[in-house]
């Protein structure tokens, strides 16, 4: 009996307009830029405009991304509520691949945008075997106090002891294929930002992942026991914003591209692979193909790597052994180099940045669900 399950962070699948940008130039989109907008409610007629110019093809190829992963069970980030995810199904996920995703859960976490995980499961497997939802668990309301966590790094950078630890949430989702159980945790963790106080993004906001990391981590051994965890049936799937080794790239289109594997000194993920925890099952495809995201700050900080995670348990990875995750990288804009041997056939009407289906890559496994 197998499982296929996937992860996709598919970018701002939002019901409501954000007219942020008209205070916050941080916010405000590219093209919008180019104009003189004279106040705030013409600023939310073009921003209106805009948005929806693009948004019939975006979703297009979202839904085309995920059609490709095959996924009995779909793992989501940035999705606004369970509306915003059911009128996406209908509206297009339904032409692709019919009546496959009937059962979806999401529930607010705590980003300040409103972008939630969330799941979308088939009503049965690819081979036939009942999907059954058996219970959902919100982990957004722990603080750095409750669980021990607050460490001087982050006062460091104006962390309270009282805050959630989650900028969004740790999702638990407890299910059962064919009988077997499967708990599911879903996250979606701090951004990196732009670099501030001498420091990269990366740095300046890695004590919030880590912490974040380490709060998933206790809640799976609170969960199965500290040690019985290894010998159950579990995942930590979504995007984690961060990696542990990435793809530097140098020179140009006209000259060629260079891809030189880097790996990194410290990893939020480090809390969540040590000991043999969990294993990230995207490590077992080549080196440089592991990307699931094209980072671009202009021609002297470009690389590609991996933010999007399945980490399986140490149970189900020796009972996998052989399974090696699919990255889905269709949707990616043009301006993505590939490295040699990678390229795809990108889907309709993807653009140079954009339209496309997301920043991300949906990233699929097939596993098998023994005894």
């Amino acid at each position: 009996m197998s499982l296929r399950i996937a992860t996709f962070n598919v970018e701002n699948l939002m019901r409501r307009f954000d007219y942020s940008g008209f205070r916050n130039q941080l916010n405000q989109d590219r093209v919008l830029a180019l104009y003189e907008i004279k106040d705030e409610q013409e600023y939310r007629i073009l921003e209106q405009a805009r948005e929806l110019a693009g948004a019939d093809d975006t979703r297009q190829q979202t839904a085309l991304a995920i059609a490709a992963t095959r996924a009995d069970i779909i793992c989501l980030q940035e999705v606004d509520n369970i509306e915003a995810l059911n009128a996406f199904e209908y509206g297009y996920l339904f032409r692709m691949v019919g009546q496959g995703y009937r059962q979806k859960y999401t529930t607010a976490g705590n980003d300040g945008r409103g972008i939630d995980v969330g799941i979308m499961m088939r009503e049965q497997t690819a081979d036939g075997q009942p999907i059954e939802y058996v219970r959902m668990t919100s982990h957004a309301h722990h603080t750095y106090e409750e669980l021990g966590l607050y460490v001087p790094q982050l006062a460091e950078i104006g962390e309270k002891p009282y805050e959630r630890i989650f900028r969004r949430d740790c999702l638990e989702i407890d299910v059962k294929i064919g009988g077997k159980p499967l708990t599911i945790y879903i996250v979606h963790q701090k951004s990196m930002g732009s670099p501030r106080n001498g420091l990269s993004g990366r740095e300046f906001t890695m004590p919030l992942r880590i912490a974040e990391a380490q709060a998933t981590r206790r809640i799976v051994e609170e969960r199965f026991g500290k040690d019985h965890a290894a010998n159950k049936r579990w995942l930590i799937c979504g995007d984690f914003n961060d990696y542990y080794e990435r793809v530097v790239i140098t020179g140009d289109e006209f000259n060629g591209y260079q891809f030189e594997p880097v790996s990194e000194d410290s990893s939020s993920l480090d809390v969540l692979l040590r000991d043999g925890f969990a294993e990230n099952l995207v490590a077992r495809r080549p080196e440089l193909d592991r990307w699931t995201l094209y980072h671009n700050r202009g021609p002297q900080e470009r690389h590609l790597c991996q933010l999007d995670y399945i980490l399986a348990s140490p149970l189900l990875s020796r009972q996998n052994a052989k399974a090696v995750p699919d990255i889905i990288r269709n949707g990616q804009p043009y301006r993505t180099p590939f490295p040699p041997g990678q390229e795809v056939n990108r889907y309709p009407r993807v653009g140079w940045d954009r339209p496309k289906a997301s920043d991300h890559c949906p990233v699929a496994v097939t596993l098998d669900i023994l005894s």
